[in-house]
């Protein structure tokens, strides 16, 4: 079976500052901003902040494909509120040879825009529909967006 190469990407704008938005996304503030989607994030390797962390990802009952991943961060940019990691371990790679995440937090108004993309290569043809994984990034965003904001 051919395997196949695929990138997908989201544009969010927010209402929080790029700098509080950054803030959170760095602090992996997910499970308690929603615990429905994401039960907990725990680093494994390293500060979760800097290139080289691992961290493992169990999600809640929000998400029902993925339960838990192991993400490696490969590029962690402060100044430029940009990372990128890397799953290394975990459900997605049951669907996926390769996936590596990008997100960058840019100053938009009184705003920010949120950009995520990711670049994969298919392991299987089973691969969820990426519709789905789209809407869930933007679901994120939008949840640590309202979290932001009512911190």
């Amino acid at each position: 079976m051919a395997s196949s190469n695929g990138k997908v990407e989201v544009e969010v704008e927010v209402k929080s500052n790029a700098e509080k938005f950054w803030s959170t996304l760095k602090d992996s503030a997910f499970p308690k901003a929603f615990p429905y989607d994401y039960k907990s994030i725990e680093i494994l390797e390293g500060d979760g902040k800097t290139a080289g962390s691992i961290r493992l990802v169990t999600f809640g009952e929000g998400s029902p494909l993925v339960k838990i991943t192991k993400e490696k961060i490969d590029v962690f940019d402060d100044s430029k509120r940009t990372l990128t990691y890397s799953v290394i371990d975990g459900d997605l790679l049951k669907y996926f040879k390769k996936f590596k995440g990008h997100i960058s937090v840019t100053p938009k108004g009184d705003g920010s825009l949120v950009k995520w993309s990711s670049e994969f290569e298919k392991g299987s043809h089973e691969v969820p529909e990426l519709e789905l994984i789209k809407e869930f990034a933007v679901k994120t965003f939008l949840k640590v967006d309202d979290y932001t904001l009512n911190a």
